[in-house]
């Protein structure tokens, strides 16, 4: 019976190894350039590609919630760096609290009026979960279980060539020196 179990053990622990290689494999392959979303605008293509060369922060929004001013400084945020490369790019996200319940016009309507927002927006999008649009998933691969959404306004900083740099929970505001200090090393 014992070496029953340690022969089980022994090729689970196999298994594991060869799929976390091939994750590995996985996360090599993809770069945020990979995706694509729609825009807010006009609900034409906004491919991440558009972006290349950029330091991107990719953060999902939502129009009705306790950290809804955060518009203000992600615009000023994406004012005082976008001549030197910054791309602030917001996904709403109807995910927690259905706190973005608004139309597509209803939501860009709020952003231009409440907070002058002129960084590019998505359309509505999954974030969380299994059904997360493929950047996300894509985001919790690559930085692990714990840099997922939990709540809105989480923000991805996504560096010049594509690669997630690091992931900023709904408290870290915008314009903090956490997020600006790595923004400046990236541009």
């Amino acid at each position: 019976m014992k070496y029953w179990v340690l022969g089980v053990l022994c090729i689970g622990g196999f298994v594991m190894l060869f799929s976390n290689k091939t994750t590995a494999k996985e996360k090599e392959k993809h770069t945020f350039y990979d995706y694509s979303f729609r825009s807010l605008e006009n609900n034409e293509p906004l491919p991440a590609s558009m972006f290349q060369g950029k330091v991107v922060l990719v953060v999902n929004t939502a129009s009705k919630c306790g950290f809804t001013p955060q518009y203000k400084e992600l615009e000023e945020l994406y004012l005082k760096y976008k001549d030197r490369g910054l791309v602030v790019l917001g996904v709403p996200s109807n995910d927690f609290g259905a706190q973005e319940p608004g139309s597509a016009k209803e939501i860009q309507s709020f952003c231009e009026l409440n907070y002058g927002v002129s960084f590019p927006m998505a359309q509505k999008e999954v974030v969380s979960g299994k059904k997360a649009h493929p950047f996300y998933l894509w985001a919790k691969q690559t930085l692990g279980v714990l840099s997922a959404p939990k709540w809105n306004f989480h923000k991805y900083l996504v560096n010049k060539e594509g690669g997630l740099v690091d992931f900023y929970v709904s408290t870290t505001k915008p314009t903090s020196d956490k997020i600006t200090q790595k923004i400046e090393s990236l541009l």
